[in-house]
C-alpha cells in the first residue's frame, strides 16, 4: 500500500523495529567508493604478462625503455584522440592518475599563471573556482587544498547551470575555472549538451579562465545509447577562446585503478605551458605500461570492445539499485533517484534534513555509505539532501543485501523527520 510522505510518522515504530532487526544481523558492508570490483580487474590480467616480444622503440624511434618521450607514446595517444575528439599533437599520454595531472595543472597555474594570466594565480588576492553540484568530492578536495574558494552552481540534467555560471562570472572577477565532469558526470550521471558545451567555452571571462574538463567516463555506457560527440577543443576555438579548455581522461577504470595511463589535452599554447614546467618534475612517463597498454586495447574499436564486458559486469548493478529503491522507497513517497546511462554512481536526493541521519543509521548498523556533504564544497550540502550511491565495488548479492538495509535506515529518517 502507498503511504505519503506526510504519514510517515504513522509508521514510526513499524520502522523503528525493521532497523533494529537490522542492526542485529552485524552486517559489515562498504558502499562508499565508486571502485571496480575484482571481476572488471581481472579483464585487463594480460597486461601482467605485456609487453611481450616486441620492439621497445616507437615510431619516432624512442627506446621506450630509457627516459625521453615526454608526449607519451605515439600509438596511445592516437587510440585515444579518436575516442576524446583531441588531436594527437594535442593530446599527451602521462602517468597513471588524471587526478594527478589536474593537481599538476592547478598548481603550476597557481605558481606560474597560464597562458592569458597577468601574474600567477597565487598571487591574486583571491582565486575562485566554480563548483557544480551535486559534484565530484576530489574535484573539490585539489581545490580546497590549494586555497581556492569554491562558488557552487547548479547541476542541470544537461550540464551546469549557464544562466548561474554568467551571473557569477559577470559578477566576481576572482573566478579563475570551473569543474566539468562533461559524459556521465559524477555524480549525478548528467550528460552536457551541445549548447551547454557552447555556452561555458563562449561566456565573457578573464583570459586565464579555465573549463577543467574531466572526461572521465566518455567511454563507460550502461545502455545502448551514446551520447553525442562535443569536440570541445573546436567549440573553444570557433568562440574565440582557444586556451579556454583543459581536457583530462585516464584508463583508470578501463583496466587498472593506479596502474593505467591518463591524459592531458588542450590547445597548442596550453600544451606547451603544461610540457615547460613539467619538464622539472619529470624526464618522461612510463612508457613500458603504455606500451602494455596499447598491445591490450589494440585500437579505439578495441576499448569499446573491452568496455562492454565491463558493462555486462555492472549494468545488473545499477539495475539492482533501481529495482530495490523503487520496491522499498516509492510506495512511501521516500526520494527521488537518477537513473543514469553511464558512469560510476546514482544519485538519492531525499528530504531536506534527513541524509547524514540516515548514513548515520546506516553506519550504526554496518553499512557504509558515502559521507552526507561529499557531493558539495567543503562538505557542506546546505539541504542535507543529497546521497551518493556506489553500486560497482560489492556483489550483486552483497550491494542488494546493502540497499535493502540503507533503505530501512533510510525509511527510519525519514519517519523520525515527519514526527518531529
Amino acid at each position: 500500500m502507498s503511504t505519503s510522505t506526510a504519514g510517515l510518522a504513522e509508521h514510526l515504530s513499524r520502522f523503528q523495529a525493521a532497523y533494529d532487526e537490522l542492526k542485529a544481523q552485524g552486517l559489515k558492508l562498504d558502499l562508499t567508493r565508486g571502485k571496480p570490483a575484482a571481476d572488471q580487474l581481472a579483464l585487463s590480467d594480460a597486461l601482467l604478462s605485456l609487453p611481450g616480444p616486441a620492439r621497445f622503440t616507437d615510431a619516432a624511434g624512442t627506446d621506450l625503455r630509457n627516459y625521453g618521450g615526454a608526449l607519451g607514446l605515439p600509438a596511445l595517444r592516437e587510440i585515444f584522440s579518436e575516442l576524446l575528439g583531441v588531436p594527437v599533437p594535442q593530446l599527451l599520454a602521462l602517468g597513471n592518475s588524471s587526478l594527478t595531472l589536474m593537481h599538476d595543472v592547478a598548481t603550476f597555474a597557481m605558481l606560474h599563471g597560464v597562458p592569458g594570466s597577468e601574474r600567477p594565480w597565487g598571487r591574486e588576492e583571491t582565486v575562485s573556482f566554480l563548483a557544480p553540484v551535486p559534484g565530484y568530492d576530489r574535484h573539490f578536495a585539489i581545490t580546497e587544498a590549494l586555497g581556492i574558494r569554491m562558488i557552487p552552481v547548479p547541476m542541470n540534467d544537461d550540464g551546469p547551470d549557464v544562466d548561474a555560471v554568467r551571473a557569477a562570472l559577470e559578477t566576481d572577477p576572482t573566478i579563475k575555472g570551473i569543474w566539468c565532469v562533461p559524459v556521465y558526470s559524477n555524480p549525478t550521471g548528467a550528460v552536457y549538451s551541445r549548447e551547454v558545451a557552447e555556452a561555458l567555452v563562449s561566456l565573457p571571462a578573464a583570459d586565464d579562465f579555465r573549463i577543467f574538463w574531466d572526461n572521465a567516463y566518455a567511454v563507460h555506457h550502461l545502455t545502448d545509447w551514446r551520447p553525442e560527440p562535443i569536440d570541445i577543443l573546436q567549440l573553444a576555438a570557433d568562440a574565440g577562446n582557444p586556451d579556454r579548455v583543459f581536457v583530462f581522461a585516464s584508463t583508470s577504470k578501463i583496466t587498472y585503478p593506479g596502474a593505467g595511463v591518463a591524459f592531458f589535452g588542450s590547445s597548442p599554447d596550453n600544451v606547451a605551458w603544461y610540457t615547460r614546467w613539467a619538464a622539472f618534475q619529470s624526464i618522461g612517463p612510463d612508457k613500458i605500461n603504455q606500451l602494455r597498454h596499447v598491445q591490450l586495447l589494440t585500437d579505439a574499436a578495441g576499448v569499446l570492445a573491452h568496455m562492454e564486458q565491463h558493462r555486462a559486469l555492472i549494468a545488473p548493478k545499477f539495475a539492482s539499485v533501481q529495482e530495490v529503491f523503487g520496491r522499498r522507497l516509492a510506495p512511501h513517497g521516500v526520494g527521488s533517484w537518477t537513473d543514469p546511462k553511464g558512469g560510476y554512481f546514482v544519485t538519492l536526493y531525499v528530504t531536506p534534513g534527513v541524509a547524514r541521519r540516515a548514513i548515520q543509521l546506516a553506519a550504526e548498523a554496518g553499512i557504509a555509505i558515502t559521507p552526507a556533504g561529499s557531493t558539495h564544497p567543503y562538505l557542506d550540502d546546505p539541504d542535507d539532501a543529497v546521497i551518493r550511491i556506489a553500486p560497482t565495488f560489492p556483489t550483486v548479492d552483497d550491494l542488494t543485501l546493502g540497499l535493502e538495509g540503507f533503505c530501512t535506515a533510510l525509511l527510519l529518517a525519514e519517519a523520525e523527520r515527519a514526527a518531529a
